[in-house]
């Protein structure tokens, strides 16, 4: 096991006290992204709440980046079921559904009406270069997570860069991105943490 790793706390210092709180917190979570949740994502479970540590929330992350469905609905379908079973995940479900759904249909009635605007569409624009930064934002603040990663920083930082160079260079669909990278640092994670657990 890499060295620091057993210096981190083995559990996040909180988790929600009741489904009130867990419907609110993701009600509040959903409400605050636009332009994309997962950022807020990141900061509401890992530094508001500390319901997840930053490890934890990558690696929850990437399995629902598998899982069929939107990232951050998955993630709190997750969440929900960790604490609270079946009624904690259709809980969180509702608090990131609920409110937004009906704020989502007023603004495409009005979106509808200025869509062809010129100032509206330059608004959109500045909107997705936000949200592109909000993204990169949480990419780095996870970047920590790879120095503990079983596979290592070096071919972890190799299979980053391999997905970089897949999805905007190469385009592949992303169906063969996670079948083949994500299949073999999976394959490889396994081989590195059963030579630890033979050499342990």
């Amino acid at each position: 096991m890499s060295a620091g790793l057993d210096d981190m706390p083995s559990a996040a210092p909180r988790k929600p006290e009741s489904l009130g709180e867990l419907f609110r917190v993701f009600n509040r979570l959903a409400l605050q992204g636009f332009g994309g949740v997962l950022p807020v994502a990141r900061y509401e479970l890992v530094e508001r709440q500390q319901w997840l540590l930053p490890d934890e929330f990558v690696e929850m992350l990437s399995i629902c980046q598998v899982m069929p469905g939107p990232n951050v609905v998955n993630l709190a379908l997750l969440m929900g079921h960790r604490h609270f079973g079946v009624r904690g995940a259709f809980v969180a479900l509702a608090g990131m559904m609920l409110v937004p759904t009906f704020l989502v249909l007023g603004l495409a009635v009005v979106y509808g009406r200025i869509a062809s605007h010129p100032k509206a569409v330059e608004a959109l624009r500045g909107m997705g270069a936000v949200s592109a930064g909000l993204i990169t934002s949480t990419a780095l603040k996870s970047m920590p997570a790879i120095k503990r990663n079983a596979l290592g920083a070096t071919l972890a930082v190799v299979l980053t860069l391999a997905t970089i160079v897949g999805v905007l260079w190469l385009q592949w669909p992303l169906f063969y991105i996670v079948a083949v990278l994500g299949g073999a640092g999976t394959w490889l994670a396994w081989r590195s943490l059963k030579r630890k657990e033979a050499a342990a």
